[in-house]
């Protein structure tokens, strides 16, 4: 099982840098951001003046005026009353409405940011990750933006907002002891709930850890699932995945017995705070010094802000989940790809198509040299083809020649252009590609070949097929074009798979094409079609052929033999057998393999 390049970190520390990050795409909508704020400040007076509403309708119940005057009273408490809460929903509403669309554009921007990035990282960056971690790690990114932004702004701000304006209240209204107690809850309240959100928080970090491995195995199971079938290994990998259900179920639980001692505490403070200041209320009506409608008043007060209190603890403890997540996101784009353009990288221009490797060495690994020293070139319109033993280097030299790495030594340069100074981009919108592992999309045939160029007409689209030797296997097809391939493409045979990769660089026609084992998965009489065809649509087109068969690259004007990442000869098939080096060794073995069954028979 591979791992991610960066650790999953789930630590607590409570990064407030990340809001400076996420400030950038919150700028789109400046007017809707300031118009959210007026409306949380003015539901928030509304909120504050309601327990006064209430005071003065209990007072004036006990007053005794005349009947019509008593009425207009009350009614005109009730309708103010009724007012300042619906100002209160309504302001509330109006306020989710205008963030909710600053909102969602934010995380449409970031998510696309981090879709662009990872599509623009290296393949070694690639070939080491964790599709499922990944995924999780960006769903649970973009989610925690959601939440950040809709609960920062719209909770702990407004909650700490109304708490100094309740407490302003009480000390000038009710002296100092109404507001000592409401000051040290808080205070108890908020400091307890940091202190025991720390100590869970490893809890929290083994939860998603083992979220992560699960969703990991069962995401690395399923895309291999033939795999799977082939070694009769279903029984294996349901255990596997039953260990990271274990560990998950384990974690689960320590996480909600944790949460349930977090509560507890919370709770407590609560509710001691609110039966000491119902009791200081109703000590102070007693004396006279209080009203009943000063009473109603503080247990108002006191409920209004211990509801929103109670809520902020689960607002931090998800805020602190929702900044380690969004950073972890941040770190995703953080990652910068070994393979980059140049600051001044012009846009490559293909005239002729003549490729040139000069001196050029690789390795993945420092010990470990793929390519030693390796010089040839491509005529215009010439097919070239590289052979060799397996590891001997020669797949390399594709995704060299695509830039998916910059070689350690030399210069690969195309038409005269050293590939290391143009864009990508432009690179490798003139390369063409028939790999040996087609993987197709879990979309219909159809679109898998329309990929090969998506503004493509009609008609290019049946010529790519017809000259792929597609045709008759998609008029046998119930849904003709639109059969859904299924996912990786597994609906569909090795040879089928293999035609529509074919079909996909026919349909791109660039000035240079590459064919990395393009025939390895065809039966002789379909090989024998599509290398005509391939000849066919290969006039005036450079071909660069990576080729195990050697009975595919017979008629190429030059055949490069590699041995151990080093060219041992090279020629035409007629010259190199006469030399009756490795070539000609490979050739006879080959021979002898395909007349076995001719022989046993």
């Amino acid at each position: 099982m591979r791992s991610n390049r960066f650790p999953v970190n789930e630590e607590a520390s409570f990064n407030w840098r990340v809001l400076t990050k996420l400030w950038p795409f919150l700028t789109e909508f400046k007017t809707r951001v300031w118009l959210a704020i007026s409306c949380l400040v003015g539901a928030k007076i509304a909120s504050v003046a309601l327990p006064f509403m209430l005071k003065h309708i209990v007072d004036n119940l006990n007053l005794d005026n005349a009947l019509a005057t008593f009425m207009a009273v009350i009614l005109s408490l009730i309708i103010a009353y009724g007012a300042l809460r619906f100002a209160n929903v309504l302001f509330g509403e109006i306020r989710d409405t205008l963030f909710g669309r600053v909102t969602e554009r934010a995380m449409r921007r970031i998510g696309l940011k981090v879709f662009k990035h990872l599509h623009q990282l290296d393949l070694d960056f690639h070939l080491s990750r964790q599709t499922g971690g990944l995924s999780r790690d960006v769903e649970r990114g973009t989610s925690g933006i959601s939440f950040l932004m809709r609960f920062l702004v719209f909770n702990i701000g407004p909650t700490l907002l109304e708490i100094g304006l309740v407490v302003g209240i009480l000390l000038f209204n009710y002296g100092w002891t109404f507001a000592l107690v409401i000051v040290v809850a808080v205070v108890s309240y908020v400091t307890f709930s940091v202190k025991a959100t720390d100590w869970r928080t490893k809890y929290v970090k083994e939860l998603n850890q083992a979220d992560n491995l699960s969703n990991t195995r069962a995401v690395d199971s399923l895309l291999n699932f033939e795999t799977v079938k082939y070694f009769n290994n279903e029984e294996y990998e349901a255990n596997r995945y039953d260990v990271g259900l274990a560990n998950w179920e384990q974690a689960r639980r320590k996480n909600r017995l944790s949460l349930f001692a977090l509560n507890g505490g919370q709770a407590l403070i609560i509710a001691i705070a609110m039966t000491s200041m119902l009791a200081l209320a109703a000590i102070e009506v007693a004396k006279g010094n209080m009203t009943i409608g000063d009473f109603v008043l503080v247990n108002a007060f006191t409920m209004q802000i211990f509801m929103p209190l109670n809520f902020l603890g689960f607002v931090y403890r998800e805020i602190r989940g929702s900044l380690t997540n969004i950073e972890n996101l941040f770190k995703l784009l953080e990652q910068s790809p070994k393979v980059v353009d140049k600051d001044n990288a012009n846009e490559l221009v293909v005239d002729t198509g003549q490729i040139s490797f000069e001196n050029v060495s690789f390795s993945y690994h420092e010990k470990r040299n793929i390519i030693n020293n390796i010089s040839f070139t491509i005529q215009p319109g010439n097919k070239v083809a590289v052979v060799g033993e397996s590891g001997a280097g020669k797949s390399t030299l594709v995704k060299l020649l695509f830039r998916f790495y910059d070689p350690t030594n030399g210069k690969i340069f195309i038409d005269g252009q050293d590939i290391s100074q143009v864009t990508q981009t432009s690179l490798r919108k003139h390369i063409g590609i028939v790999p040996q592992d087609t993987v197709l999309f879990n979309d219909t045939l159809y679109e898998n070949i329309k990929y090969g160029r998506p503004d493509a007409s009609e008609e290019d689209i049946k010529q790519a097929i017809k000259l792929a030797h597609l045709s008759d296997f998609i008029e046998r097809l119930p849904d003709k074009g639109e059969t859904q391939v299924g996912e990786r493409g597994l609906k569909l045979s090795g040879g089928e798979k293999q035609r529509v990769a074919i079909a996909r660089t026919i349909l791109k026609r660039p000035p240079i094409m590459v064919f990395d084992e393009a025939t390895s998965s065809l039966d002789s009489r379909s090989e024998r079609a599509i290398l005509s065809a391939l000849k066919e649509i290969s006039q005036g087109h450079t071909s660069f052929v990576v080729a195990h068969r050697l009975s595919t690259v017979m008629d190429a004007d030059n055949i490069i033999v590699m041995d151990q990442g080093e060219i041992c000869e090279q020629g035409n098939h007629e010259s190199l057998l006469q030399q009756k080096g490795l070539y000609a060794k490979l050739w006879q073995a080959q021979q002898q393999k395909s007349n076995e069954p001719a022989s046993e028979k």
